[in-house]
């Protein structure tokens, strides 16, 4: 058996866990021990984040077009004054190794590209504008 702290919603709790041999089989038959909560240690003040060059999180205005999932932008489809039909592809990103398309939703001019080729977004990011 094994003696841990647990913390879950900010109550820490001990634990005792049984430790099993390779084959998966319980070492030795012990009686369960119920947890008691424990009183949680005193949090230091958060310390400020540093400043990130990543694209702002989430679109912040109209006619943004947002990454769908977190990962790496492959290839922005294309460029600042070009009309785009809606469902046409404007982005390329890639997450595990696999490619997502990313299409206009509307028809319109692209009026703004956020993000490069290479950079990491998450999801969310605002990765380019159509007017």
């Amino acid at each position: 058996m094994k003696k841990l702290r647990v913390t879950v919603e900010g109550k820490s709790y001990e634990v005792l866990v049984e430790m099993l041999d390779d084959a998966g089989a319980v070492a030795a038959p012990r009686p369960a021990v119920q947890a008691a909560p424990v009183q949680a240690a005193p949090v230091s003040a958060p310390v400020s984040a540093p400043v990130s060059s990543a694209p702002a999180k989430g679109p912040a205005a109209a006619g943004d077009i947002p990454s769908p999932l977190a990962g790496k932008v492959v290839s922005i489809d294309v460029q600042v004054g070009q009309a785009v039909a809606t469902g046409a592809q404007v982005a390329t990103v890639e997450a595990m190794k696999m490619n997502t398309y990313i299409y206009a939703p509307q028809a319109g001019t692209v009026a703004a590209i956020l993000v490069n080729a290479g950079d990491g977004v998450e999801e969310g990011t605002a990765l380019l504008r159509i007017a």
